[in-house]
């Protein structure tokens, strides 16, 4: 499989914009790194993390407007996308927080909803009191990509999702997309690595920036190989991360450092 280029859309988020502006812009990132193999964007990005009071009426199917927009881009830029998250409104009546992998085809190929949901009333984190909890591992073999590893955000500090992705999906590259704070962006930074390195895997990071209803993000959006050696970063600004994913890397350095085989504990 060949090495492949990687576009993380770290997205601005501003209490001005709407839905659909922060669609159009996303597009407008996009189309600016034509040329991807893969783009991702971050955690509910189209209604903005913090705006909590907009989730019921932000909510949309998974074949709603934003998904169905980054379809249509897909096939444009005959890539896939990793449409961050939506509040998705399932069949069961249910909201969730909720990715989609999106092919060149703009097929939708895999979903994930998030398992680990924030519910910090100290810090006004509700999202656990709106969203019900996911409870499916998700894992897609490309042809393109390799074998993908979906997570969203808190479900970064929970080592042991990402090592059931990796020993019993055989997972070869984990993408995680956030709305994390700036408050926590020491945190952010080192488990990224960490869920790298002790996978040996690689890490694409997506946050978000901006200013959310008083709340920073952190941005720092990153993309990491399974020695943990940072291929492209980010910082608090709106940008496109720019970098190469190579599989065989990952075999190469399991190879170097056979943890896996290593292992005493069965996970």
């Amino acid at each position: 499989m060949a090495a492949y280029k990687v576009a993380c859309v770290q997205l601005e988020i501003k209490d001005s914009d709407t839905k659909a502006d922060r669609i159009a812009r996303a597009e407008q990132l996009m189309d600016k790194a034509a040329g991807a193999n893969l783009f991702v964007l971050p955690e509910v990005w189209n209604v903005g993390w913090w705006c909590y009071d907009q989730w019921p009426s932000g909510a949309e199917p998974i074949n709603g407007e934003t998904i169905s927009r980054m379809a249509a881009k897909a096939k444009q830029l005959n890539a896939y996308i990793l449409a961050g998250s939506i509040v998705e409104k399932a069949e069961d009546g249910n909201l969730y927080n909720t990715s989609a992998l999106l092919d060149p085809r703009g097929k939708v190929i895999a979903k994930y909803s998030k398992m680990h949901t924030v519910a910090w009333e100290s810090v006004g984190a509700l999202e656990g009191k709106i969203v019900q909890k996911g409870k499916d591992l998700v894992a897609v073999k490309t042809d393109d990509l390799g074998v993908i590893g979906l997570s969203i955000c808190y479900d970064l500090r929970f080592p042991e999702l990402y090592r059931k992705l990796a020993v019993h999906k055989g997972v070869e590259v984990f993408i995680c997309v956030a709305g994390w704070a700036m408050v926590r962006v020491d945190d952010w930074r080192c488990m990224i690595h960490a869920r790298a390195t002790e996978n040996l895997c690689y890490v694409i990071a997506v946050n978000c920036c901006g200013v959310n209803r008083g709340k920073q993000y952190a941005g720092y959006s990153r993309i990491v190989n399974p020695h943990g050696t940072i291929i492209g970063s980010g910082n608090i600004y709106e940008t496109v991360v720019e970098g190469k994913v190579d599989i065989e890397d990952v075999y190469k350095t399991r190879k170097q450092i056979p943890a896996f085989e290593d292992r005493c504990l069965e996970v």
